[in-house]
């Protein structure tokens, strides 16, 4: 496939191309896509034939989104601009035989993600039960269900109306009513009812997800699963979310040990999302 850089050649400057973007995230199938991107200030004029260039080159994406803000909000949500072709970017998207409908315009979702998706499901036990905070379109919750069918109940939480309203319908679209269970609201709203309740619990927003880490613990049975993500620069990447682990298990009076650490995806130069898949004991 031609790739973009080679598509802008003859259209902008040997400087103009060496700052182009190399790659760009695909959301969405064959028959519909949209392509999300981030393009430097210095091409701004140059949105527009940059978008076109990725319409041509990639024949299933009908859409091109710029990334104009980092995630923000209540929602955390990025905003985008619509660079070039079809203003309804609502699509289906395929994963490990799953299938979400989404509008990332709307809502966070990230396919770089689906590896980490994946190793979670594959750690589930039949029986257990399960808490997915911040989760979106239930993209976590759909394929931890789908790859383990012998898990008890996944609850999935998420304050943001639009993406709670699409888990609604890909919970329907993967045929996993009564054992995914989409919730609407803060995570807070529903601790008195699941005081002590789950097995595991998947945390999977970097970015101020160490704010609950502490409720997790008091949601989780005597012995639990936590997944607690974060993110972090390097070179000392895993040490600051460590010593936030270790801070509130003291806090909390809880054993935790780091069964495992690792970087999930890039986020910028040196900056990565990282996870701490954390073990509690009585």
């Amino acid at each position: 496939m031609t790739t973009l850089k080679e598509a802008l050649k003859g259209k902008l400057t040997k400087k103009q191309i060496s700052l182009a973007p190399t790659s760009f995230d695909v959301v969405g199938s064959k028959g519909k896509a949209v392509a999300l991107v981030e393009i430097k200030d210095e091409l701004k004029s140059k949105e527009k034939m940059i978008g076109e260039a990725i319409l041509k080159i990639c024949k299933p994406v009908k859409s091109v989104l710029k990334k104009v803000s980092e995630r923000k909000g209540v929602f955390r949500l990025k905003n985008f601009k619509l660079i070039a072709g079809d203003r309804n970017t609502e699509v289906f998207h395929k994963e490990h035989g799953c299938l979400f409908k989404l509008d990332p315009k709307k809502v966070y979702f990230s396919p770089r993600e689906s590896t980490e998706r994946l190793r979670i499901a594959s750690l589930v036990k039949p029986q257990e039960n399960v808490l997915v905070m911040f989760s979106g379109v239930s993209p976590f919750s759909i394929v931890l269900a789908k790859k383990q069918p012998k898990v008890d109940k996944v609850y999935s939480i998420e304050i943001n109306p639009e993406a709670h309203k699409y888990a609604l319908e890909n919970v329907r679209l993967n045929k996993l009513e009564g054992k995914v269970i989409p919730l609407l609201g803060d995570v807070k709203k529903y601790f008195p009812r699941f005081r002590n309740k789950f097995d595991r619990i998947i945390m999977p927003l970097p970015k101020g997800a160490y704010e609950f880490l502490g409720l997790a613990i008091k949601m989780l049975k005597d012995k639990g699963w936590i997944h607690f993500y974060y993110w972090s620069r390097e070179p000392n990447l895993f040490e600051e979310g460590g010593k936030i682990v270790k801070r509130i298990a003291k806090e909390k009076k809880r054993k935790i040990r780091v069964m495992n650490k690792k970087k999930v995806l890039p986020y910028g130069p040196r900056t990565y999302k990282i996870v701490f898949d954390l073990r509690l004991r009585k």
